[in-house]
């Protein structure tokens, strides 16, 4: 049985530190979850990536699902990532894949994924990325990265995850797919330290015009007020694409410019940090305006995260200026 890194085992698999319980937001989304467990089996350090959380914008009804851009995983660590064409059964395509050392990240059902049990395991469909770094078609069992660690599953859920016990007249199952190629050595440390300099800069000259936490604050209680006539269970997918996303993008960053240079971003690290803990409390908050239905004091309840994201990108523009 093949597999894009074969040391690795669920058993014991110690998750990065970025995936530690201590921190404020443990998981971030998928995507950039298991880039971070799969960059750390591949011996590079994921911290060097995070440079790009500062684009992160309001869209309207939710924040951007934060995703680190292919060519920065090209320039950081000479990863290259482009999409894999299913026109067979994905679990063949995989298993090609893998034989050659890539990693495939596939558009999974996590209704079928034992690591989710408690939220959406046998509970709930729903779409996320998984990385599959080992395959057994025999066995009937996958190992994978998915949000804060590695796991494996097998029997029905294989067979579920991989659509294996469908009709013939069923929709097939096409999955958006993509497959990484990895360098046959990890890039050094200088070069990631080198690399995720200048993305910073680059990140930052992108960054959104107007403060979008800001532009989240003046819908925020009309938002939740129509939230709360929603069936319960909605507040958490609610919650979840706003308050999460942007609190675990601005502690990422927050870790990001540590990494760099901890004195030099010192202002910068504390704003980010503190934007991120006010959409924790306030995630609180929101679950107390759902149950009450008041949701009055919501108005204001983003103020300290507003007032922070001008002080980090006035900090960053003097320093990176």
């Amino acid at each position: 049985m093949s597999a894009v890194f074969p040391a690795l085992s669920p058993v014991g698999h110690k998750p990065h530190p970025l995936h530690s319980s201590e921190r404020m937001w443990p998981e971030t989304n998928c995507y950039v979850d298991l880039w971070i467990e799969a960059l750390q089996a591949h011996g590079v350090e994921p911290l060097a990536m995070l440079g790009f959380t500062l684009t992160q914008d309001f869209e309207g009804d939710q924040f951007t699902f934060f995703k680190v851009p292919l060519e920065d995983l090209e320039d950081l660590y000479k990863i290259r990532v482009t999409e894999l064409a299913i026109f067979d059964r994905v679990e063949a395509h995989a298993l090609e894949q893998i034989s050659r050392g890539r990693l495939c990240l596939v558009e999974m059902d996590s209704y079928y994924m034992p690591d989710t049990q408690g939220v959406g395991y046998r509970n709930e469909h729903g779409k996320t990325t998984v990385g599959i770094n080992r395959l057994d078609l025999t066995g009937r069992s996958m190992e994978y990265f998915h949000n804060g660690g590695y796991f494996r599953l097998e029997g029905e859920d294989f067979e579920g995850v991989f659509h294996l016990n469908t009709s013939e007249t069923a929709i097939p199952f096409l999955p958006y797919t993509e497959f990484a190629k990895f360098p046959a050595e990890p890039t050094s440390t200088k070069h990631q330290r080198e690399i995720a300099d200048r993305l910073l800069k680059r990140h930052f000259a992108r960054r959104p015009d107007e403060n979008p936490i800001r532009a989240f604050a003046s819908v925020f209680p009309q938002q939740v007020a129509a939230v709360a006539e929603r069936p319960f269970d909605f507040f958490h997918k609610y919650a979840f694409n706003t308050l999460r996303q942007f609190g675990a993008n601005f502690e990422l960053l927050a870790a990001h410019l540590s990494w760099l240079d901890a004195v030099r971003h010192e202002a910068s690290i504390a704003a980010a940090l503190a934007v991120s803990e006010n959409a924790k409390t306030v995630q609180f908050q929101l679950a107390r305006a759902v149950a009450r239905k008041k949701f009055e004091p919501l108005a204001s309840a983003l103020d300290p995260a507003v007032a922070a994201w001008d002080r980090l990108m006035e900090d960053l523009g003097t320093r990176l200026g």
